[in-house]
């Protein structure tokens, strides 16, 4: 089944040159283009999309918003952050709001291709840079609820850039199973994303800024 994309910009023409490149990809398909953040939140809860590609300026709502309304209403869809330019105010308000990831509008195609399948796997790609700019700003947990060890073994092997089937694989558990463990970890950490439960794991030691898998 190819993944299904909802793309949300308010240009466009950005939203017609995303969708000729993605849909040369066979293992993308875009189900929809929404202008602005309300309608990206409407078409998501009516199309349930594997990911929406998110602006982060847009009218009526801006894209963080819609980001975290999109995170607590259909949590099995990812958001994926775009923007044009890198500043710390927006990708930390994705973050926070639950985005899985972010990227630059400059990003070559296949990259895009590459970063939007990891992440409707539900895989965490974050650089050393990005990781320690983020942990200054993104507060963690002050009493997160103990992690049991099988959570523990997951949020290592999330924070190293797994997505669940490979966690599955490694733990030799079903993905369904790894599926739980994540919604478990994610709550009782407080947290609303596989991001920011990774930068609490690089935050409290559990695995190093240099081991989460860097895009390629």
């Amino acid at each position: 089944m190819p993944i299904r994309i909802v793309i949300a910009d308010d240009h466009k023409v950005v939203r017609q040159g995303l969708r000729r490149f993605l849909e040369l990809d066979a293992e993308l398909v875009v189900v929809a283009e929404a202008a602005n953040g309300a309608e990206a939140v409407r078409l998501a809860e009516e199309l349930r999309p594997d990911l929406v590609l998110m602006d982060l300026l847009m009218p009526v709502m801006d894209g963080i918003a819609a980001t975290a309304t999109i995170r607590r209403t259909i949590p099995d869809t990812e958001v994926l952050a775009l923007t044009s330019v890198l500043e710390d105010a927006s990708v930390v308000g994705a973050v926070r709001a639950g985005a899985i990831g972010y990227l630059l509008k400059d990003t070559e195609a296949e990259d895009l291709c590459r970063a939007i399948k990891a992440a409707a796997a539900g895989q965490v790609q974050l650089t050393p840079q990005a990781a320690a700019r983020l942990m200054q700003v993104v507060s963690g947990p002050e009493s997160p609820e103990a992690l049991t060890e099988r959570e523990t073994d997951v949020l290592r092997l999330l924070a190293q850039g797994q997505a669940n089937k490979q966690i599955a694989r490694r733990l030799s558990i079903a993905e369904k199973t790894v599926k739980v463990h994540v919604s478990n970890i994610l709550s009782k950490l407080g947290v609303q994303s596989r991001t920011q439960a990774a930068l609490y794991a690089i935050r409290t030691g559990l695995v190093s800024p240099g081991s989460a898998e860097q895009p390629e």
